[in-house]
């Protein structure tokens, strides 16, 4: 959002510059991301918390800026003329607990037209379209002190009276966008006697907006139940600028200084009468709690001595009334102010006294400590894994734990947790998989030209299981684009199949097994020839390939991406691999090679496995050398040259020996219908 500096100097004698003053907010938790214009025109691009709805706003962020230069911060006091007679407008709210409180004011005799100079100009400068000036009059109170209002025509509001209430089934409200919405009996809206003029706490009706012909005017100020505005905004696809706000929770107290505020703004431009003192409907109180607050653990958490005078003057700039303790001379009860939902215990007051009184300003020392070390489950077999990821190249990355609905679906069988208020379709379930986030990530780089990307990340992913929930420990990795840098000495050479299998097995052979090999067994969104399954002491404990071309196709990718997945639940019941020493044979190796030629539905795996079965003790290594097809090979075979290595710890080997052993190998492989080539 836009704030402009000059804007905030009606509330605060700021006497910083502009730059000045970005520095010292980000500093403080309110970050200012970028500086444009110049002068009066300044602009500042800010970027605030979705729990600081308090300080969306320009009289949020000049309280802010009061506390950290410990200035006045003036009120917000509009002036209005005497009223007029009685409004004779009634209030009915039939849902007390989704709106506690709903406030309106009349004004009659109105003259709709462009804003004054000042209004429209400030507006524009946040980039605000002026509309007219009853309109800008709630866009520019929204914009001033955060708390959204709307204005109806008054003589569009059919019945002579306001109803909050919920949509009956089958009710529709075309809405100011000019689009008609249906209705149903989960939306909460404003209604007159006979329909509904507003979707409570989102958009306006577009039936009983303001126009030039507009000559008396409602002024509406509620207080919403945050959840139940954001399922109606999801719910019809639209996010305003009220609705971000009630979402995250308003100021249930500035409904009538709202209004007020945008009937001031109104009477200066367009003249007219204020009828009748304002409508106050009260359906419930909104009471934060009080806090109590020790100074004690504010020294300790803080691990430095700031005096009472210092925590009293931060909390009261920021709203915060301080009240001591019946005998407690260092503790207090705080109230918190109607603006700030979020702060609800201690550690957030805390937290307020911390950033006002700058971070910088507390000395770099190492936290306290007091007991034994507790060492976290299987962290040495994590760090393990990290380490050799980054000594791989892979860099560490983190996702968001939510995706879609479809993802879920896609890339996990098993039933996923559903969120009940999520932020968006995008984001509607826990993770059941990791791939989808790996993917994003990968997809992100790649679109902002980084061709060469490996990444990891280690996480959770999350599945029903009956009424619980479970957590599973996993490991994603990502790798796309070349597997060697060129160079001078060198070409390069595109990431392959073989080379994130390699990786994989370097990761695999740091913990304990008895047996490890590789299968086709893998889910539908790898590449079915271009991928595999770890399986360790017959536990699947990784997968890993090329992304199916149609789901890298669907994600518009483009190039080959590779991801591999590791069960961290099943890896980490197995130890590290004890480093031991080996002295280095003292006697000479001896090596055979062997051309077959094999069907093409003889893996190697198969090959490897029928001679590692013969127990020959002195074998080494057995290992392929190269592949050929074509040629003279029949269709539907290929020739593989093997090398078998022999050697012994007690002796040198001799031919006869070796020869016996070489014809056990070969019987083997012709077992399996290979063919010996001739020499």
């Amino acid at each position: 959002m836009k704030i402009s500096p000059q804007w905030l100097r009606d509330y605060v004698d700021l006497k910083v510059d502009y730059r000045t003053l970005a520095d010292d907010l980000t500093l403080a938790g309110i970050a200012v991301e970028g500086v444009s214009g110049a002068g009066d025109g300044t602009v500042f691009e800010m970027e605030i918390g979705t729990n600081r709805p308090d300080a969306m706003n320009h009289y949020g962020v000049a309280r802010e800026a009061s506390a950290i230069y410990d200035l006045p911060l003036k009120a917000i006091q509009p002036r209005l003329p005497n009223v007029k007679g009685a409004s004779g407008f009634p209030i009915e709210i039939e849902e007390p607990k989704l709106c506690p409180r709903f406030t309106g004011r009349v004004l009659r005799g109105v003259k709709i037209k462009a804003s004054p100079p000042k209004i429209a100009d400030r507006l524009a400068l946040i980039d605000q379209r002026p509309i007219n000036n009853a309109v800008d009059a709630t866009n520019y109170t929204l914009w001033e002190m955060g708390k959204p209002t709307h204005v109806f025509d008054l003589d569009l509001l059919e019945g002579g009276k306001i109803i909050v209430r919920r949509a009956r089934e089958g009710e529709t409200l075309r809405t100011l966008d000019g689009i008609e919405r249906k209705l149903t009996t989960t939306d909460l809206v404003v209604a007159d006697a006979r329909k509904p003029v507003g979707l409570a706490g989102v958009m306006g009706g577009f039936d009983t907006m303001i126009t030039e012909k507009t000559r008396n005017v409602l002024i509406e100020s509620a207080w919403w139940d945050p959840a139940t505005i954001r399922k109606v905004s999801k719910r019809h696809g639209l996010h305003t600028d009220a609705s971000h706000r009630f979402e995250r929770g308003a100021d249930y107290e500035s409904t009538v200084l709202s209004c007020d505020r945008v009937a001031e703004l109104i009477l200066e431009s367009g003249g007219g009468e204020l009828v009748g003192e304002v409508v106050d409907v009260v359906a419930r109180h909104v009471d934060q709690a009080p806090v109590e607050l020790h100074v004690s653990e504010v020294h300790r958490i803080l691990g430095e001595k700031l005096s009472t005078e210092e925590i009293f003057r931060i909390l009261n700039k920021l709203g915060f009334e301080l009240m001591p303790e019946r005998g407690g001379e260092w503790d207090f009860t705080v109230r918190i102010p109607s603006w700030r939902l979020d702060v609800e215990r201690e550690i957030d007051l805390i937290e307020e006294i911390a950033r006002l009184h700058g971070y910088d300003k507390f000395a770099n020392t190492l936290p306290a400590y007091a007991g034994s070390v507790v060492e976290l489950p299987h962290a040495e077999k994590g760090q393990k894994l990290r380490s050799s990821l980054l000594a791989l190249g892979y860099n560490e990355a983190v996702s968001l734990s939510f995706i879609s609905h479809e993802d879920a679906k896609q890339f996990s069988p098993m039933p996923a947790i559903e969120l009940a208020n999520p932020l968006s379709e995008e984001s509607s379930v826990m993770r059941s998989s990791m791939v989808p986030g790996m993917l994003n990530m990968l997809a992100y780089n790649l679109n902002r030209g980084g061709d060469n990307v490996r990444l990891f990340e280690a996480g959770n992913v999350f599945e029903a299981s009956g009424p619980k929930s479970v957590e599973l420990k996993r490991i994603a990795m990502g790798a796309t684009g070349s597997a060697v840098a060129p160079g001078v000495h060198q070409p390069t050479r595109p990431l392959s199949f073989f080379d994130l299998k390699g990786d994989v097995d370097n990761l695999l052979q740091a913990l304990q097994h008895n047996a490890l090999y590789y299968d086709a067994n893998t889910a539908e969104y790898y590449h079915p020839g271009r991928s595999a399954r770890a399986v360790m002491d017959g536990a699947t404990v990784a997968q890993f390939g090329q992304i199916h071309p149609d789901v890298a196709g669907a994600r518009k990718l483009r190039q080959d991406v590779f991801i591999a997945e590791l069960f961290l639940d099943r890896l980490y019941a197995r130890g590290l691999r004890e480093v031991r020493y080996q002295a280095l044979p003292r006697y000479p190796a001896v090596e055979r090679d062997f051309s077959f030629i094999f069907a093409d539905a003889v893996v190697f795996d198969k090959i490897y496995q029928a001679v590692a079965g013969l127990g020959l003790a002195e074998l080494r290594s057995f290992v392929p050398v190269e592949i050929f097809r074509g040629g003279g090979v029949p269709a539907g075979k290929y020739s593989l040259l093997l090398r078998a290595t022999f050697q012994s710890n007690e002796r040198t080997l001799r031919e006869d020996e070796v020869a016996q052993w070489s014809g056990k190998i070969i019987k083997a492989l012709e077992g399996l219908g290979g063919r010996l080539r001739a020499s």
